[in-house]
């Protein structure tokens, strides 16, 4: 097993649990007391309830992109598909970084650890 795709599985973790805990406490929740959210299918239920799934959704994906770490991290004897599969996560987490620093002009710090993971995936597929 690489150690570095477990690290970097574990910071996958580590940062949709923040994601979704520190979302709906910090940012949710203030959001959802307004009362002038946008009304679809009659009232604003819809548009709050679509809100919360698609916060959450995306810790979801980052967990499952954690699993796609851990197994990948037993794949040192097939190197070729193992490589692709973490040059395809680092990819994705250097995007994440990247979106991060050009939204936020660098003040939300998830990039770090998005960058973490990129470098760690990269790393562990050479």
């Amino acid at each position: 097993m690489s150690t570095l795709l477990l690290i970097a599985a574990f910071l996958t973790v580590a940062i949709a649990a923040a994601h979704s805990w520190l979302g709906e406490r910090y940012i949710l929740i203030r959001l959802l007391r307004r009362t002038d959210l946008p009304r679809l299918f009659g009232d604003d239920g819809f548009t709050r309830q679509t809100l919360r799934f698609a916060w959450h959704l995306t810790s979801v994906a980052w967990v499952g992109l954690a699993a796609v770490l851990v197994l990948a991290s037993g794949f040192a004897a097939n190197i070729s598909v193992g490589s692709g599969m973490l040059m395809i996560v680092a990819t994705t987490f250097l995007s994440s970084a990247a979106l991060a620093v050009a939204f936020t002009r660098g003040r939300h710090l998830s990039w770090v650890v998005f960058l973490t993971i990129a470098v760690l995936c990269v790393l562990a597929a050479h």
